[in-house]
């Protein structure tokens, strides 16, 4: 799905720069260039973001005692 028109940028992009090492929403921007002109996205994405962290962490139980929170600069 489509998650930022104007950057043509879908959910599984985000997953993926999830899944390759940003840490945060904040790291996904800047690696993604989303949510840079009209903004319309920066919910969506900030909620994906989010969700793949979660399950990046609890897929790895070294992080799984982590509360996602706190390592999400939303």
């Amino acid at each position: 799905m489509y998650v930022c028109l104007c950057q043509g940028i879908t959910d599984k992009d985000i997953r993926d720069a999830v899944n390759d090492g940003c840490c945060s929403y904040k790291e996904v921007r800047q690696a993604l260039d989303i949510a840079n002109q009209c903004g319309k996205c920066a919910c969506l994405a900030k909620q994906i973001v989010k969700e793949s962290i979660t399950e990046s962490q609890l897929s790895n139980p070294m992080v799984a005692h982590f509360n996602p929170a706190e390592l999400v600069n939303l």
